[in-house]
């Protein structure tokens, strides 16, 4: 029987975490849950919920720094944003769906955790170059500070960029920092039909490298786009590639036209504005509504641009395959039949044999699957003894979210 800690404080989870490690005893460590099932899967029948620790607790819009416990949904935060004109500039997405949760329940410290981040990833970074500061409760049951409350900060060593996809495995956090920026006042996507992959990737990359500050660069094939809200691309049965503008109104309105012009050599386009633009990229961001089949297993490929096609199409030889593209080509979003192995073998051998380099993540699989099949590209050995020390350093008797990115010994 599972046994819940719920810590209403941070020298809640000081107790609850030293008990854990008095008692050798391994823990789960949750919020809202949205992403329970990426990673490995963790055996244990304790789960340190921290939900509880929910507020923001610092908000100053003219230094552009807020605060809030790990356990405050991003809704709460990105409406108290909006009404200053500011948002999270890594654009996080809400993956709950594509795990069978609801959407809108992840939280700060879930989105933290995992280093997740949108389209505008290729303008603004990832949640981790967004992390300033935090505290949190190490494996050994000891306090922690890392960082501050501004932009420029340099005392002591950047643990916010160990803890920021560290999966909860070096601590448990019970306060985070992070920086906002403005919001862009309008948002326009230049649409282009009918392009194969290999086209495609080079037109966005033509558009990344102008002098147009695109926000969002993504290629959806003729099937995946057909599932889109959006009528200008779910309705017109071709492939249609995308690229976002940012910002104040006149701005945003040349480089539209400028990127129209720049991009009408690969064939006929369309413009979306406000709010179908907004929808289109929440579609590429959260994932679930173009790649819907739930019984499906979803791999993240991080690679190379300029071999995304290539390496697409090695898996298109995995059984279901079905895939789209974001980060302007560097982001393969691949959902496969879940059957026997989940297509590891084809996935993991198509980074290795075309020497692109990159990283195979299996977002979603079942248990079985899971357990066997290491849910993180295989680090070398360099990289793996060293993050086996790391960890060692936080978490010496291995109780904060065992087997969740590394398989446990035996």
């Amino acid at each position: 029987m599972t046994e819940r800690l719920a810590p209403n404080t941070p020298e809640d989870v000081i107790a609850a975490v030293q008990w854990a490690a008095a008692n050798d005893a391994p823990l789960d460590i949750q919020g809202a849950g949205t992403k329970r099932g990426w990673g490995g899967v963790i055996r244990t029948n304790h789960v340190l919920d921290v939900s509880a620790l929910q507020g923001v607790t610092l908000y100053e819009a003219d230094e552009l720094v807020l605060s809030a416990g790990p356990g405050t949904t991003l809704i709460e935060i990105q409406t108290l944003l909006a009404e200053s004109g500011q948002q999270l500039a890594f654009e996080p997405p809400d993956l709950g769906p594509l795990f069978g949760q609801p959407p809108g329940l992840q939280t700060l410290g879930g989105v933290v955790a995992t280093n997740l981040s949108g389209p505008r990833r290729i303008k603004s970074g990832g949640a981790r170059d967004h992390f300033l500061g935090f505290s949190a409760v190490t494996g050994r049951g000891e306090a922690i500070k890392s960082g501050g409350r501004v932009v420029k900060n340099v005392t002591g060593y950047d643990l916010c960029k160990l803890f920021a996809g560290s999966f909860g495995t070096l601590g448990v956090m019970t306060t985070l920092t992070v920086k906002v920026l403005p919001a862009g006042e309008k948002t326009r996507t230049v649409l282009l039909y009918g392009l194969d992959d290999g086209v495609a990737m080079r037109a966005l990359t033509h558009a990344l490298n102008s002098a147009h500050e695109v926000s969002a660069a993504a290629h959806l094939p003729a099937g995946i786009a057909g599932r889109s809200a959006v009528g200008y691309v779910g309705d017109v049965a071709r492939s249609v590639t995308a690229v976002r503008v940012e910002g104040v109104g006149p701005s945003v309105e040349h480089r539209c036209a400028a990127l129209r012009e720049l991009l009408g050599i690969y064939g006929e386009g369309e413009e979306l504005h406000g709010h179908n633009s907004r929808t289109l990229w929440r579609e590429v961001a959260d994932v679930a509504t173009l790649l819907p089949d739930t019984e499906k297993a979803i791999w993240r490929l991080s690679v190379p641009p300029s071999m995304g096609p290539t390496i697409a199409q090695i898996c298109a030889g995995v059984p279901g395959a079905d895939w789209f593209y974001d980060w302007g080509g560097g982001l393969i979003w691949l959902a496969c039949d879940a059957a026997d192995e989940a297509g590891a073998n084809v996935v993991r051998t198509a980074l290795d044999h075309s020497h692109a380099g990159g990283h195979a993540t299996l977002m979603r699989a079942p248990d079985p699957v899971r357990q066997f099949i290491p849910p993180f590209q295989p680090q070398s050995a360099g990289v793996a003894a060293l993050s086996e020390r790391l960890r060692e350093n936080f978490d010496p008797k291995g109780i904060l979210n065992p087997g969740r990115m590394a398989p446990e010994p035996g």
